[in-house]
């Protein structure tokens, strides 16, 4: 997704960048009760695996804060349980991927880029190899683990033609070379190369490209992240 950002200062650019990596809430999978696993991986490698499996957020609203919750460990209000169950019984090895999880909740499922896409590979089992797992996903942000982060990545450029001299010491020999005007350039007029140096300019528009990891839409996050920024700048007031 891009979209532009006016008549903030790079502050404010940075904030929403940085909310929308960090503090969008997501589901992921936070505790894994393993009850056989008898494949290569230690227990710890693949409950860090699981943990990283994108999840559908789209009704993250609807869910609860565990810590927030009225029930002394967890419930449908704050938790989903995914089970995995894959043992292999035939000679040929067995890839165990994200489409062997089964969710207990229809919405919180592992992220598919296509119906043809087999999902994250977990482990592989050779014959008479099984994974007996019971995972629990929560809802949480990328404060508190990176598994949250709804963003795969996002950026931000701003004075495409360099009026701000910002770059003028990252370059090495060429800077038209080393910093080529790029798509965003043709959205504001080039400078004139007689008009003096204005100290006191600063950046005012901003040019963002947000990827999403696929949980939700990017400009959900977006829409979000920005709610947001406007809870905190309305709570500092």
């Amino acid at each position: 997704l891009r979209f532009q950002l006016w008549n903030c200062d790079l502050a404010m650019a940075n904030s929403l960048r940085r909310i929308m990596i960090a503090e969008v809430p997501t589901m992921a999978i936070d505790l894994v009760d393993i009850e056989n696993n008898s494949s290569v991986l230690v227990d710890e490698m693949i409950s860090h695996r699981l943990g990283l499996i994108p999840l559908m957020s789209n009704n993250i609203n609807q869910i609860t804060y565990t810590r927030d919750c009225n029930c002394a460990e967890y419930c449908e209000n704050c938790a989903v349980v995914l089970t995995l169950n894959v043992r292999c019984e035939s000679d040929e090895n067995r890839d165990v991927t994200a489409r062997d999880l089964v969710s207990s909740n229809s919405k919180v499922t592992p992220y598919f880029s296509s119906d043809d896409d087999s999902g994250v590979v977990i482990v592989r089992l050779r014959k008479g190899q099984e994974v007996r797992m019971r995972c629990i996903a929560k809802k949480g942000t990328a404060k508190e683990h990176a598994k949250w982060s709804p963003i795969a990545a996002i950026a931000f450029e701003y004075d495409p033609h360099n009026k701000l001299r910002h770059t003028t010491y990252w370059v090495e020999t060429d800077a038209k070379k080393e910093w080529p005007l790029g798509p965003n350039g043709a959205e504001e007029a080039e400078p004139n190369p007689d008009e003096p140096f204005d100290y006191n300019a600063k950046p005012e528009r901003f040019y963002f490209n947000v990827e999403s990891t696929g949980v939700m839409d990017a400009r959900e996050i977006v829409e979000k992240g920005l709610m947001l920024l406007h809870a905190k700048v309305v709570h500092m007031v």
